[in-house]
């Protein structure tokens, strides 16, 4: 005679759960393996049986496994529950079915264990189960049912009857086979499989099942069920939470007065430990042993019955970004996982949500809109139309939201000034964006479904509603979602646990991270960030502050060399001050400077009122404001006079540039290490060009030296940008110490995009799969990242001690971070809010090297 469970347990796709049963989360799923995990730990598991993901697929096609076998393997008046098993729990699958075995028979039984109202209240919601998930009866028949006592479980089987023309099942095979049927069907179903693609399923993901005892949890002593985990899952620090709802006389969670027990003594009202001391005692026990032997925090779903604990299943606790972070240190610091394994465990993108404040998951929203979450966080504050009212609202000490069509480099001051941006149009890398990323300013843009009349100073939200200046909104840059009102925030995060996992993803990397940055601000974000130094400092941005923007309009109004060098001489020392202090917060880290790069009719004003305001400042006839500014427009000026091009044709600009590097190098020299400051030449072509301004830079150097009777060194070099750059790296290299690849505009030389405008129908293309990722998002590893190796190459191949680097936002990406280290770049540089992830992400591709994947 065959033992009983012989044909489960001999059968590789039908497999009762036991310490040493041939279960995997690839063939069972997850939820099955950490049940067996639970067994060999002599936890108190109700008896199982697993259905390996061939099983399930065979069942979804037509062929049922030994039904009889299975249930061979229960108490013949057991219920049983299904639940899904897929091998990611983040996958999900079709929701549990509680209760399978509950008819008239058991009915009448647990009536004189429970009561019949509670007995009663779990074959109603069973009957109704299995109609909505097995029957596929609309949810809306049982509307008018009133109560879920006995008198609603009559009108549910009545319904039940009416609508399927013939009596609830009441044999518990039955139940079993079309449950089973049920769920099998559904995860093979279009909606279902979109979902968990979604989550990063794999189209062919398998799902298993685990069929389970119920236990009754009905008796004389405690009885009741719930779920229990030892840290809190928004903030991951050590807390007991979760609920029990208690099933005993008196306190009846399935009758009229459901009370629901605090797991821990509180004032409140009765908990768990008052009631059942040694059943909590027992669950706390339990959840340390799995935490201790699964290495993770764990969720504990039990039943007490009779003040006995039984533990259902054990999931990995939900979990904020913060609470994971926190809870892979604690496992790492208590011994539990080695310190790279926490390291590993944290997704770099999820760092945003430490680094900057977040809407508290828990708040209302009342979602206007979604656009592009340019740079990430969360801000409240009333909206402005101008940098001047953004101005105002600051010195006010009133948080204002900067709303713009789009955005340009006279709203710098603007948007400091403001606690988030929104606009109307552009991508990833616009220029809202990147100045967002910069200042840790949330930032949403190509907001596109939103009106923005700015003339009348309103934005009309789709469904109508009208925001005017002084209304308050919310900008979730992490989402892209512009909210209506002030919801709850979370602060930042940046605590002594931050800093222990991201000394220990330091231990580990072997690419640098810089930042890009621009001001002193910048600097000092960027030093507290761990940064290892500035990887670009766009100059142009100090140009913008009011009191230096007029002595550039001057020089750009200048007629002759001559004139525009006397100008040009007003602003040396404001930049020589930046740059000493850039070089004082850095101490002794190396800083690039990107030489001018803008064309310079972005520093004239486009409206008649700003040119009127020009002409008076200069003292100048309107009409000569207007010619000149329209004679410095251009078609097409991101491919203009710009760059390079202003170096070679209105050299006098760099001249002063250069002077004031080497006169803020020398001075912060003086108190410290000599300072090797690193000047880039930007969008370079051609080695002429190389050619034509390293001469003068080393004409600049050589009289400064002189000047000051002494020397010192400097680095040169281009920031590649074109894709002519790239395919004629081997002939500038020669000239240069350094090849900083620019991805923004290399990225839009390379596709032909602009990164301004993309966002209106980047989406649109990515859905539709003709681009994998937005790439001013994600480097285009085949077209740009092509370009990125043979400038690399070749670049080394004539100099190969050259130094290579990224120095665009995908800089801040960790799956192109993973392309330049592929390429053995020696550094990325990125918006300072972003080097955290830049360094996690960079330490998660060595540890993954070592381990050889």
């Amino acid at each position: 005679m065959k033992p009983k469970g012989a044909a489960v347990q001999n059968n590789p796709h039908t497999t009762l759960v036991t310490p040493d049963a041939p279960i995997a989360a690839n063939t069972h799923g997850g939820r099955a393996k950490c049940l067996q995990r639970l067994v060999r730990l002599d936890l108190p598991v109700p008896r199982t049986v697993a259905l390996s993901f061939d099983a399930v697929q065979r069942i979804a096609d037509g062929e049922l496994p030994d039904i009889s076998a299975v249930l061979e393997q229960f108490d013949s008046s057991a219920l049983l529950c299904v639940r899904p098993s897929s091998e990611d729990p983040d996958w999900g699958g079709p929701g549990a079915v509680l209760n399978i075995g509950m008819n008239d028979a058991r009915y009448v039984e647990l009536s004189d264990k429970m009561g019949a109202e509670a007995a009663a209240a779990l074959y109603l919601r069973f009957v109704q189960s299995y109609a909505i998930h097995v029957a596929r009866l609309d949810p809306d028949v049982f509307d008018d049912i009133e109560g879920d006592g006995r008198s609603g479980l009559r009108q549910t089987l009545r319904a039940y009857e009416d609508e399927t023309d013939e009596e609830f099942p009441q044999d518990r095979g039955e139940q079993l086979i079309g449950v089973l049927r049920s769920m099998a069907r559904a995860w093979d179903g279009t909606s279902a499989r979109l979902l968990r693609q979604a989550k990063g399923a794999p189209a062919d993901a398998g799902l298993g099942l685990v069929i389970q005892e119920m236990i009754p949890g009905v008796g004389q002593g405690e009885c009741g069920s719930g779920v229990l985990q030892l840290v809190d899952p928004t903030t991951g620090l050590p807390q007991i939470t979760g609920r029990y709802l208690s099933q005993s006389q008196g306190r009846d969670a399935l009758g009229e007065g459901v009370s629901a027990l605090y797991l821990e003594k509180d004032p409140r009202g009765p908990s768990l430990e008052d009631v059942a001391p040694q059943a909590f005692a027992d669950l706390k026990a339990h959840a340390a042993l799995m935490r201790k032997k699964l290495r993770e925090e764990m969720q504990v779903e039990f039943v007490i019955e009779n003040g006995t604990v039984h533990i259902l299943d054990g999931v990995r606790v939900p979990r904020s970004a913060r609470a994971a972070m926190r809870i892979a240190v604690r496992l790492a610091e208590d011994g539990i996982i080695p310190p790279q394994e926490a390291v590993m465990r944290i997704d770099p993108h999820s760092l945003n949500e430490l680094l900057h404040r977040q809407v508290h998951p828990e708040a209302e929203r009342d979602v206007l809109t979604t656009g592009i979450g340019a740079s990430p966080g969360a801000a409240s504050g009333r909206i402005v139309f101008t940098s001047a009212e953004a101005q105002a609202s600051a010195a006010r000490g009133e948080p204002c939201i900067l709303v713009r069509r789009e955005t340009s480099p006279e709203d710098v001051r603007g948007m400091h000034a403001a606690v988030a941006v929104l606009t109307e149009k552009g991508g990833m890398t616009s220029h809202a964006a990147v100045i967002g990323r910069g200042l840790g300013l949330p930032c949403i843009v190509g907001a596109s479904e939103m009106r923005f009349q700015t003339k009348k100073k309103q934005l009309v939200a789709p469904d109508g509603r009208v925001f005017k200046t002084g209304d308050i909104l919310t900008i979730d840059g992490t989402s892209g979602q512009v909210l209506a009102g002030q919801p709850a925030m979370l602060e930042p995060a940046l605590d002594d646990c931050f800093q222990t996992l991201m000394g220990w993803a330091d231990a580990e990397r072997d690419i640098a991270i810089r930042a890009n940055a621009d001001t002193p601000a910048d600097a000092q974000v960027a030093r507290r960030f761990q940064a290892e130094g500035i990887g670009l400092c766009r100059t142009e941005h100090m140009f913008f502050e009011p009191g230096r923007l007029i002595v550039m309009r001057e020089m750009i109004f200048a007629e002759t060399p001559a004139g525009r060098a006397a100008v040009l001489e007003r602003l040396l020392p404001m930049q020589r001050d930046d740059f000493v202090q850039l070089f004082e917060i850095m101490e002794g880290q190396p800083v690039c400077i990107r030489l001018f790069d803008p064309p310079l009719h972005e520093f004239l004003p486009t409206t008649r009122s700003g040119q009127r305001e020009l002409a008076e400042a200069l003292d100048l006839p309107v009409s000569d404001v207007e010619r000149r500014v329209e004679a410095m427009s251009e078609y097409n000026p991101m491919l203009g006079l710009r760059g390079v091009r202003l170096g070679v044709t209105v050299p006098e600009i760099y001249d002063m540039q250069a002077r004031a590097i080497f006169e803020a190098t020398l001075e912060a020299s003086k108190n410290g290490a000599p300072v090797v400051p690193e000047v880039m030449i930007p969008l370079v072509s051609a080695k002429r060009e190389v050619e034509l301004v390293k001469a003068r830079i080393d004409s600049v150097a050589a009289a400064v030296a002189a000047e000051r009777g002494q020397d010192f060194e400097y680095r040169l070099g281009v920031m590649v940008e074109t894709p002519r750059a790239c395919l004629r790296a081997e002939e500038i290299a020669p000239h240069v110490s350094f090849l900083s690849f620019g991805t923004n505009d290399l990225t839009q030389m390379t596709y032909g995009l602009s990164r301004d405008d993309a966002g209106r129908f980047m989406s649109a293309y990515v859905q539709q799969g003709v681009f994998s990722e937005d790439p001013f998002h994600v480097l285009d590893a085949d077209g740009v990242g092509e370009l990125l190796k043979l400038g690399a190459e070749r670049g080394r191949a004539a100099r190969p001690d050259v130094t290579l680097s990224v120095c665009g936002e995908h800089g801040g990406n960790p799956e192109s971070i993973a392309l330049c280290r592929d390429l053995g770049f020696d550094y990325v540089s990125c918006s300072p809010f972003r080097v955290p992830v830049a360094r996690l992400a960079s330490a998660q591709l060595a540890i993954a090297s070592k381990l050889g994947g």
